[in-house]
């Protein structure tokens, strides 16, 4: 069984903003799949299906970013899923604009959704990273970039990598190893 969770807030606000590219590239993956994302389980919406014959879970936390833990151990829990069977995808400012960054473990660096995350259910399990680190200096604090809007200018920069971290994501649910993953999109990084 695979859990693929997906990282952002709920709120509609939020939508297009950097910390919901988590849940964009997810859904992007739900496409691939051909689910959606219907049942609420576990403070999650989830979407489910088998595929190669193993069950694959996809989760979108409703419990706001800095709590996705609470959600994540709730359903590795319920459906008793080793952590190396979940994967993790989220925005990371840590990296450049439409980068993708995949890893076999780690710590959560600069993430309170990731570091909540950790918390729960330690470090062992793969990540995918979306960086949207501006190449100009930001003028803002961080929380505000954030939960700002993706630049209409920046949407087919940011379109692609959610392309590419969902086709990793669909990967994984087929599957594939981690490390073959890695060495699949790890060089757009």
């Amino acid at each position: 069984m695979k859990l693929i969770v997906g990282l952002g807030n709920p709120d509609d606000k939020y939508k297009k903003t950097f910390h919901n590219l988590g849940f964009m590239a997810v859904e992007k993956t739900a496409e691939k799949l051909n689910v959606e994302f219907l049942k609420n389980k576990c403070r999650a919406l989830i979407a489910e299906t088998k595929v190669g014959g193993e069950k694959v879970i996809l989760a979108k936390p409703q419990t706001y970013m800095n709590l996705s833990g609470e959600s994540v151990i709730e359903l590795v829990n319920f459906y008793k899923i080793e952590p190396k069977d979940v994967i993790v995808v989220y925005d990371d400012f840590d990296l450049s604009k439409g980068s993708v960054r995949i890893r076999e473990s780690g710590s959560a660096g600069t993430h309170n959704g990731m570091r909540n995350i950790v918390e729960k259910i330690g470090t062992a399990f793969p990540r995918v990273r979306i960086g949207f680190k501006p190449k100009e200096k930001i003028m803002i604090p961080l929380i505000d970039l954030v939960l700002s809007g993706i630049k209409e200018e920046d949407r087919a920069e940011f379109d692609k990598a959610i392309e590419s971290a969902g086709n990793a994501l669909y990967d994984f649910a087929k599957g594939e190893t981690i490390q073959n993953i890695m060495q699949k999109y790890n060089h757009n990084a």
